[in-house]
């Protein structure tokens, strides 16, 4: 299999379709990785910002990433 651009930005989707299908009650909580409360003016951990960029993931790439999957089955299943 050869590397190309083609193979890196499906893995790119891939990725994406991970985090968005991470459930943030059933996994994360039971993995340990469940919402930590700071204090006011606290700096937040990696474990908090991890959290953060799961959750505005999840926000803002439901949507597009649906057509972009319709696009990438489409590809797949005419040029194989």
């Amino acid at each position: 299999m050869a590397f190309s651009l083609y193979s890196l930005i499906e893995a790119a989707i891939l990725c994406l379709n991970a985090v968005c299908v991470l459930h943030e009650e059933r996994f994360l909580a039971k993995v340990g990785w469940g919402s930590d409360q700071r204090g006011f003016g606290e700096e937040p951990g990696i474990k908090t910002q991890i959290l953060h960029l799961i959750r505005s993931i999840r926000t803002v790439m439901r949507i597009p990433l649906i057509g972009v999957n319709i696009f990438v089955i489409a590809f797949k299943l005419i040029l194989g």
